[in-house]
């Protein structure tokens, strides 16, 4: 819908060049001269949520990563390894929770400092994909999901643990 037709649909006028500028307003320039205020703005509210904070921000979490990348994630000694899939048909090494993903939000078994680093899978990525966005609800920070499951991982040429 053109400019003009929308602004109509809602009732806008434009002003007359000579209505704005006897009232010392500037026709056009409008967009231009909030952008530096708006982004300046912007720029305070993110400086602002990271001050304070003993935990770095961030800002890619939960995150959907590679098999390689996450082996690398859970051979960190700080990272809680969670299995998600149900029924459990086994896990990776390393494993440090299995909870069905369904259940997540109900845990008792889950960190209680929500900055704790967590890594999550299941199968293929479906019920990882549910629990993630349950964590994520929940307020943990730093999370990240392993892409296409354990079944990416047994692909990859690694084995799962029986149950």
């Amino acid at each position: 819908m053109p400019l003009l037709a929308r602004r109509q649909a809602l009732g806008l006028r434009r002003l007359a060049p000579e209505t704005a500028a006897g009232k010392g307003v500037s026709v056009g320039s409008g967009r231009r001269r909030l952008a530096a205020p708006l982004g300046l703005l912007i720029a305070l509210v993110l400086v602002a949520a990271g001050c304070g904070s003993d935990h770095p921000a961030s800002t890619t979490s939960p995150r959907l990563i590679s098999v390689a990348e996450f082996a690398k994630q859970i051979e960190r000694p700080q990272v809680v390894t969670i299995n998600v899939h149900t029924p459990n048909a086994g896990n990776i090494a390393g494993t440090d929770l299995a909870i069905p993903f369904e259940q997540i939000a109900a845990s008792t078994e889950l960190p209680k400092d929500p900055h704790t680093p967590l890594a999550v899978y299941c199968r293929s990525g479906n019920m990882s994909a549910i629990a993630v966005a349950t964590l994520h609800d929940l307020g943990y920070t730093d999370i990240v999901e392993l892409s296409g499951g354990y079944d990416a991982w047994l692909q990859s040429g690694r084995t799962l643990q029986p149950t």
